[in-house]
């Protein structure tokens, strides 16, 4: 008998995880002769998804939650049993906060993109300017084909400055903490600008394509999904189904050394991991040192990567005097808010509170104030709590806080991003065949995103092997 071709994934965050996963599944089914190692640099699992428990309240410290739509999530969730525990977001009025002030989201807008004109013409958020400019996506012209271009300069050119820096830049520079003005417009969004291609007028295309909302007169249910234990809940049951003697934890990988046959890995804490095949579930800017030797990968040192914290700040429900009916705000880009977006975690999570407390939690790290995530803890709280009662009454000091810096953790997908990626993967086949690069880093940064290439990881690893 031929002994086991053996697979190592390096990177426990939930595209590794979830290649191990889908890996080991595939050969239990199949009976393939293969062995899978997943070796990870930290001392636990998961990646950015990380919750821990405080007197009762559940606070997540990286993602809260996942899209409902986006299959993948909800597919791992089912398989690994979790399925009937997901649990939907509280629904309630969002607000974006311009000029100082909270005003409601309009109505009818997709990713900040009316769909509705009503709603806008009577929204407080734009000047009638401002308003009369994003009428002239009805007229303009489509835009020249382009192999890619900046999110902020497609939709500009659509609607004009005033709905771009008060709506469409907080909803959609938050998702990737990014400039909207260096953001790849194929990498993130390429639905828009198909859509204008084909429709020419992107409202008018959004009114066309997107599905008929069904008149109803109850509560509309939420469009993401969590647990009620967190969401690294699912990363521990993910854990759970992996074989024993699976993963090793502080054990990162300094070298990869290409070898006649397949290649040798060496860890941090001095042992080689041989492997025929080795899936590169790790941040871009960890691959030029790991294989110093391969110039190709010297492009990632060019890719930027931000860095975010969040502040959860727990306090008694009589503290929060002017509480606001809704689940949360984001802040327009014009604002001299130090806060990107605020979440009143309590009604959005109702679970993750006990009765008679709020959780409220914020977010600090634009792209051009990042030196906000490396301040002391009491500074940055300091900051929120100015921040919040410019908009909340707030009259006491929150029981406790909890502060979670993620430095370097939100790749930019910067123009050209989707041909750099697609460059760098057809030198990787040529050079180190065998080794498949995959993550955040790559095609997508959500949970759901992150999973489907772990699963395509799975999928490539697997024809490679059997060629």
């Amino acid at each position: 008998m031929t002994a086991a071709k053996k697979i190592v994934i390096v990177g426990g965050g939930i595209t590794g995880l979830s290649a191990a996963y889908y890996l080991q599944k595939e050969i239990k089914e199949k009976q393939l002769p293969y062995e899978v190692k997943l070796v990870e640099a930290s001392d636990r699992l998961g990646g950015k998804i990380k919750t821990i428990q405080r007197d009762g309240f559940t606070i997540e410290q990286g993602p809260d939650s996942f899209l409902s739509r986006k299959k993948p999530a909800v597919k791992l969730a089912e398989e690994v049993g979790l399925g009937d525990q997901l649990i939907r977001n509280g629904t309630g009025q969002s607000y974006i906060l311009v000029d100082g002030k909270l005003h409601k989201m309009p109505s009818g807008a997709f990713m900040g993109i009316p769909t509705q004109v009503r709603p806008f013409l009577f929204s407080g958020i734009f000047s009638m300017k401002g308003k009369l400019r994003a009428g002239f996506d009805f007229v303009l012209p489509k835009g020249k084909p382009a192999e890619d271009q900046s999110l902020g300069s497609f939709f500009r050119y659509r609607f004009g400055d005033e709905l771009v820096e008060n709506l469409i830049e907080p909803l959609l520079s938050g998702i990737y903490a990014g400039d909207i003005d260096q953001m790849s417009l194929m990498a993130t969004f390429p639905n828009f600008y198909k859509l204008e291609q084909e429709h020419r007028s992107l409202v008018k295309g959004l009114q066309k394509t997107m599905p008929k909302q069904k008149k109803s007169t109850g509560k509309k249910p939420g469009l993401f999904y969590s647990l009620p234990t967190g969401l690294e809940t699912l990363v521990e049951k993910v854990a759970e189904h992996l074989e024993e003697g699976t993963v090793t934890l502080n054990a990162g990988v300094d070298h990869v050394e290409k070898k006649e046959q397949g290649y040798h890995l060496l860890l941090s804490n001095g042992e080689v991991y041989k492997a025929d095949a080795v899936i590169m579930a790790t941040p871009h800017y960890r691959l030029p040192k790991m294989f110093s030797q391969y110039d190709f990968l010297k492009e990632f040192n060019d890719m930027p990567a931000t860095s975010v914290a969040n502040v959860a700040l727990a306090f008694d429900q009589s503290a929060i005097k002017q509480d606001i009916d809704g689940t949360g705000f984001v802040v327009s880009r014009n604002s001299d808010f130090r806060i990107t977006a605020c979440t009143w975690t309590h009604k959005k999570w109702p679970t993750t509170t006990p009765e008679g407390k709020a959780l409220v939690r914020c977010y600090v790290g634009r792209p051009s104030d990042q030196t906000v995530v490396d301040l002391p803890d009491d500074e940055i709280i300091d900051i929120v709590l100015k921040d919040l009662n410019k908009t909340m009454n707030i009259t006491a000091k929150p029981e406790f806080s909890v502060i979670s810096r993620w430095r370097n953790a939100m790749p930019q997908y910067t123009v050209g991003h989707k041909q750099r990626i697609e460059r760098i993967q057809t030198e990787a086949k040529k050079q180190i065949p065998g080794i498949f690069l995959t993550g955040s880093s790559f095609e997508g940064i959500g949970v759901p995103d992150c999973i489907d290439q772990g699963e395509k990881a799975v999928q490539d690893v697997l024809a490679y092997l059997q060629d």
